[in-house]
């Protein structure tokens, strides 16, 4: 039996959304261990518009969900209809999408709050005790997820560490080829990009962290 994975995304690209190359990565391995998966993404307006050539902010407007649906092929839904219920396991990519646009981490640090739908569902699977899988900087929303106490690695940067404690978390150094797990929340975590200086670098722990999340969905299966 096939087990239904959903996946958030947060727009089009590491500066200003989703990263693309862990979110093909983590939508490739799912694929390969023969998962279905249906993406989601908040439809709200992004914070804001980067060149990704120039690393500079363009002066247009672009919406998270058809951002979201570049990488998903046209194949997404607005995360106000996905139901916990439908799902054995929720995995976030990266990318500054998930802090400036899924959350305002990148504005207000440990002050932050999570986008109310993002927030909804992720809490929604917390409380179901189904395995989540946070990727790069996403761990960074953990704790406004599960609350303090919760176990997790964005691999070994010290100012978002330290901004994670302060909201309650418990970080957990990791290399980039590995995981770190709250068996408790079955909640599973990866550097990827924070570290990665190559996309096979980005693999090696994402594909344990997908691997690793469809594990723990047949812990309680007959």
């Amino acid at each position: 039996m096939s087990k239904k994975i959903a996946v958030i995304l947060s727009g089009c690209g590491v500066y200003d959304g989703a990263e693309i190359h862990e979110s093909v990565i983590t939508l490739l391995r799912l694929d390969q261990r023969g998962a279905q998966v249906q993406c989601f993404a908040p439809d709200i307006a992004q914070l804001h518009v980067i060149n990704h050539l120039t690393g500079e902010e363009m002066p247009e407007a672009r919406n998270v969900l058809v951002e979201s649906a570049r990488i998903a092929r046209g194949n997404i839904k607005d995360i106000r209809e996905a139901s916990v219920e439908d799902f054995d396991a929720l995995i976030i990519p990266g990318g500054f999408g998930s802090a400036k646009n899924l959350s305002n981490f990148a504005v207000e640090g440990a002050g932050c709050s999570v986008q109310p739908d993002v927030l909804a569902l992720t809490e929604a699977f917390a409380e179901a005790g189904k395995p989540v899988g946070l990727i790069c900087i996403s761990p960074a929303l953990a704790a406004k997820i599960y609350g303090p106490g919760v176990t997790c690695t964005i691999g070994n940067d010290a100012d978002t560490a330290a901004a994670m404690s302060k909201m309650g978390a418990t970080h957990a150094e990791c290399a980039v080829t590995d995981i770190v797990e709250d068996k408790a929340r079955k909640l599973v975590s990866t550097p990827a990009y924070m570290l990665a200086q190559s996309i096979s670098e980005a693999a090696s722990g994402i594909n344990k962290l997908v691997d690793r999340v469809l594990e723990l969905t047949h812990e309680n299966d007959e």
